[in-house]
């Protein structure tokens, strides 16, 4: 798929045939082979046309995974309850406090249903679980199932969500991407403020970070917004002149908006902001009254080559004809269906369809759904706050666990100079617990060496936090550590890692647009992970030159100074309208030893 994501840089749409409406209905459709003949039923007296009785079906419970099917809970005995607590216990862990009961289901996924005293006693034995390990319920969706009975028969979809301890919400991020003047700002002052824009984007004033960017309404720089939902699925923002604080306390899932530039000159930030936050999905913006413009096409090309799952808001609905706004949804459709693509777009028009989408989103990567909504009439804006809220993370707990035992590893993204705390440096922990008064080392500097450092305290969310996690992203504040010493692209690990820097590395890449050939002594920019910087071509292995759509082993050289890399990341590389992908294959790595950490350390800089 790679080397195809070249035609949404630079290529034409080509419209693929079918449509995704059947494939994704077939998914609560009939099963293959689950029987049901094609006898004539007779319900209420009147016969069914002699049609085929197949039962509907969803695909069967996952023993992973923070999905449970249960046919119904009764009343149960005391083992049987205690049973119960311990399997949605577990459900919970594997969706790090989130789960999904869907009542009135078998195992094998039949949806049998449950009559209406049937259901009520289920939910209140639910209910009685969830208050057990300390969590609350929300039912999402009830529908009816007319198979084989004469008493009107439900299933009833129900979140149970864990009421947070210590800060131990669930935090997703989200990147926004989108054309210049698509309204990205706006919708999410509308969304985190809980206030509608005025028509004159009033609503996104709060979030610019520059005098510039209030005066011209166009973002430079990558700002960070917070959106909280508590354990009743209920929107958590500044709308009751709440803080940044208040809310994390109120919140067991925080959706955290990495606001990024939709104008061309500011490319490079928005790259940065993709590779170096490492976001769980994206979320691309587009203008009804425009369509797909300027640098839409290319952010969506950025999020398929660094493999960011990504949603689509239409914005601006309350401007257009229905007539416009369909033919821009007609538009996205046929770009998304696309060989270079290759999903299956999913209109969300209803509640029912934004649970369907948040639950399908997660599990196929194919899916891929859109919302048309106005941040200054608010149509269709809670059907995008019922699908953030339903929407599960990416890792299980499996994975989180491994991460936090490896040792600890922090991208430094961002460096300020607070008055009263002294060097501040934001950004993600890869791996490992990092916990206040740690002390750690941080690096490369520019001739390679490392410089022992003491974290003395951690803001999470813009709220003091002890202990940060192996995903969180945070600001570590270093006291009086001189700012002059760092850059962007360093990392900070515990003094037991033996970081590999390197300044030349070999990576496999996918050329996605270039004029002309690639050869030899070509200059690009570099994004992997957090680090930015220039490097030149040095070999290109079993070719002289590369020209658009083509692969090959080529061989990097940083041209400032070495960086820190692992072999197996993703890389993207551009200069001009030159653009590419690939992941690091190998390094050529400058060991500690040859650096030294001793001779690293710097007079005042040691805090043990």
């Amino acid at each position: 798929m790679d080397s195809r994501v070249s035609e949404l840089f630079g290529g034409c749409c080509r419209p693929a045939g079918g449509g995704a409406g059947a494939a994704l209905r077939g998914r609560g459709g009939t099963a293959p082979g689950s029987g049901g003949g094609s006898k004539t039923k007779k319900k209420n007296g009147r016969s069914r046309g002699g049609k085929a009785n197949n039962p509907p079906y969803l695909p069967p419970e996952a023993e992973d995974g923070n999905i449970e099917y249960k046919l119904k809970l009764v009343n149960p005995s005391q083992y049987r309850f205690e049973h119960l607590v311990t399997q949605m216990k577990w459900r919970l862990q594997e969706g790090r406090g989130e789960a999904v009961y869907q009542i009135g289901v078998e195992d094998n996924g039949l949806l049998v249903g449950l009559s209406e005293e049937e259901m009520r006693a289920s939910l209140k034995t639910l209910r009685r679980m969830a208050e057990k390990v300390g969590a609350d319920i929300t039912v999402l969706r009830e529908r009816e199932v007319d198979y084989d009975s004469d008493v009107p028969r439900k299933i009833t979809e129900v979140l149970v969500r864990k009421v947070p301890d210590n800060q131990q919400f669930l935090d997703l991020r989200v990147a926004v991407l989108g054309n210049v003047d698509s309204g990205k700002s706006t919708l999410l002052g509308v969304l985190t403020q809980g206030e509608l824009d005025n028509g004159r984007g009033r609503a996104r004033l709060n979030l610019f970070r520059h005098l510039h960017e209030i005066q011209s309404g166009r973002t430079s720089s990558i700002s960070f917004e917070i959106l909280g939902f508590n354990s009743k699925g209920e929107v958590v923002n500044y709308s009751d002149s709440r803080t940044a604080e208040e809310i994390c306390e109120s919140s067991s899932k925080m959706i955290t908006f990495i606001d990024l530039a939709g104008h061309h000159k500011y490319l490079k930030t928005t790259i940065f902001g993709l590779t170096s936050y490492c976001p769980d999905f994206a979320m691309l913006v587009v203008s009804a009254n425009t369509g797909i413009a300027g640098t839409t096409r290319e952010h969506l090309g950025l999020a398929m080559a660094l493999k960011v799952p990504f949603f689509i808001v239409i914005s601006k609905v309350d401007l257009c004809s229905k007539a416009t706004v369909e033919r821009t949804v007609k538009q996205l459709e046929r770009i998304l269906k696309q060989p270079g693509c290759n999903k299956l777009p999913l209109l969300v028009n209803s509640d029912d369809d934004a649970v369907t989408a948040a639950q399908q989103f997660a599990q196929s990567p194919n899916i891929t759904p859109i919302f048309t909504l106005s941040s200054v009439s608010g149509e269709n804006l809670d059907l995008l706050k019922v699908f953030l809220n339903i929407l599960p993370p990416l890792t299980n707990s499996k994975e989180q666990e491994e991460l936090m035992q490896q040792l600890t590893e922090f991208q430094v993204d961002e460096i300020y100079t607070v008055p009263e705390v002294g060097t501040v440096v934001g950004g993600t922990l890869s791996s490992g617990i990092c916990r206040e008064g740690e002390n750690l080392v941080v690096g490369p500097t520019d001739d390679g060496k490392f410089l022992r450092l003491k974290v003395c305290s951690i803001q999470r969310n813009r709220s003091a936090c002890r202990v940060l996690r192996a995903g969180q992203a945070a600001t570590l504040a270093l006291g009086p550590f001189d700012r002059s010493l760092l850059r962007k692209g360093m990392v900070m690990v515990s003094p037991e890692m033996n970081p590999t820097i390197c300044s030349v590395f070999e990576a496999e890449i996918v050329l996605l647009f270039h004029a002309t050939t690639f050869r030899k002594g070509f200059q690009v920019t570099v994004h992997v992970g957090n680090v930015r910087q220039t490097a030149i071509v040095e070999k290109i292995h079993g070719k002289d030159k590369l020209r658009t759509g083509e692969k090959a082993v080529v061989c990097f050289r940083f041209i400032k100074h070495p960086e820190y890399l692992k072999i197996g990341a993703k890389l993207l590389f551009r200069e001009g309208v030159t653009k590419g992908i690939g992941h690091v294959t190998d390094l050529q790595a400058i060991t500690t030893k040859e650096n030294g950490l001793e001779e690293s350390l710097v007079p005042g800089q040691l805090s043990f």
